[in-house]
């Protein structure tokens, strides 16, 4: 840990030097406010101690610049006993904390310790947010195709708005991470994100949990409880599945969404309701709403922006990105070392309709590296319904009579399944290369043998 003393008496110096090096600290040293500030902009300091009495600068416009220059800076003032106002002055300004002078050395050193603890957490919790946002940021929610590219245009354009957003999709689709992406893109993002489970519980049961309850509201309710829409303050709420609420709760709901206010069950106090709804579904609720399941006024409050998911297969083209995307997180996850999917087991990837969307091909690949032997994921370790959808086996055809050329049908199978990368990689010969598990000149030179044209495929 390195730590900056910025003080002119070199007495002052010598004995902080001596004191923080005898602990295991780094220490720099400066005379004036100008020589510490050139230091910090060259050094890393963890740390600054700062006398506010400087024969160049007063300390506090050192402090004012240091905190231009890093926000996350920590500072501990020095002052004499009749400067205190003035350290105080330093703390409303971002100073972590002053020492008087005649100081003790236990007393630096508390401060120091504490005020290191102070960047550390200052630290994690940048690093934890950083990694939320990469988490959740549109580079995770793997696509190229065109569907995509407008899920993505309508993601960047309606996160910073508030108004609602109903997210709609099949299942396996992603919706829940794209309500994760829209609330980490918001100005809400350094708030909550609350996710309701709206068809997993009994009506009173989601009421409690959404709108909280008092003491005594019902049987086994021993205590003051919060719902989730007061742990939502200042963030986002998630209702997944919002079609399966009942038609009872959904007229709470709106009143809350319209009013911006609730009251717990049981209660007399009205709770103020600052948290942004985003809800998703996989049901047809302009169906729902023509047989009465679900509230028409709810349904124009909710349909505010809409965010329509594509299933994988009107997206056939992102199948390659996710494999890879998933292949490397399940091989870091278990510590294995699959680089590839073999040509046959590519092309049953390719072909299969994916009912179950996004996350169905994240499971198969996860399971496909768990159970791989070797460096390359073959067929035998894809699902029956993947590997074999119709049910025939993956066999040479019969033999004809009169013979085949084994030349000419591997030709003709290797051209099928050259055609076949290019047209999922979009016409990139580097990607459909990465697809067959062979080098870009590799895959030219087949081209050439094979007679196979970007031009004569219409990409």
């Amino acid at each position: 840990m390195s730590i900056l003393i910025i003080d002119d008496e070199e007495v002052l110096q010598d004995v902080l030097t001596s004191l923080l090096r005898k602990e295991g600290y780094s220490t720099l040293s400066a005379r004036t406010g100008e020589e510490g500030l050139a230091l910090l902009a060259k050094e890393d300091v963890e740390l600054v101690l700062l006398d506010l009495m400087l024969p160049d600068l007063p300390g506090l416009d050192v402090l004012k610049r240091i905190q231009i220059e890093d926000p996350d800076q920590v500072v501990v003032v020095i002052t004499a006993y009749s400067s205190i106002e003035g350290a105080i002055d330093a703390m409303r300004q971002g100073a972590f904390h002053y020492i008087p002078k005649p100081f003790k050395n236990e007393e630096v050193l508390l401060n120091i310790k504490q005020g290191l603890e102070r960047r550390r957490l200052w630290e994690e919790n940048r690093a934890l947010r950083e990694q939320l946002r990469q988490r959740y940021s549109f580079a995770n929610i793997i696509g190229k195709s065109k569907p995509m590219e407008q899920v993505f245009e309508t993601i960047q354009m309606a996160a910073p708005a508030k108004s609602n957003i109903l997210i709609l999709g099949e299942s396996g689709t992603g919706k829940e991470l794209v309500a994760k992406a829209i609330h980490h893109h918001s100005r809400r993002a350094k708030g909550p994100f609350v996710t309701v489970n709206s068809g997993s519980m009994p009506p009173d049961l989601l009421e409690s949990n959404l709108f909280g309850h008092v003491k005594g509201a019902f049987t086994g309710a021993v205590s003051n409880k919060k719902g989730l829409f007061e742990m939502a303050t200042k963030g986002s709420i998630f209702f997944d599945e919002i079609g399966n609420i009942p038609t009872d709760t959904q007229a709470k709901l709106l009143r809350v969404m319209q009013e911006k206010e609730f009251m717990r069950l049981g209660g007399v106090e009205t709770l103020k309701a600052d948290a942004r709804v985003i809800a998703a579904t996989n049901a047809d609720l302009e169906a729902k709403v023509r047989d009465s399941q679900f509230r028409e006024d709810l349904y124009y409050r909710l349909n505010v922006i809409t965010i329509q998911l594509p299933p994988l297969r009107e997206r056939v083209e992102d199948v390659p990105l996710l494999l890879r995307h998933f292949l490397d997180k399940y091989t870091e996850e278990n510590e294995k070392e699959v680089e590839s999917i073999s040509p046959e087991a590519m092309q049953a990837l390719l072909d299969y309709r994916w009912p179950g969307n996004v996350r169905e091909l994240e499971n198969v690949i996860e399971r496909a590296v768990v159970l791989a032997k070797s460096d390359s994921i073959p067929l035998d370790l894809l699902p029956p319904a993947v590997a074999n959808p119709d049910g025939t086996a993956h066999t040479p055809a019969t033999l004809p009579d009169n013979g085949i050329s084994l030349k000419e049908a591997m030709s003709a199978y290797e051209r099928q399944l050259i055609v076949k990368a290019l047209k999922a990689a979009g016409g990139v010969q580097k990607r459909a290369a990465e697809l067959l598990s062979v080098k870009p000149t590799t895959l030219h030179e087949m081209m050439k043998r094979l007679k196979v044209s970007i031009e004569n495929l219409g990409l």
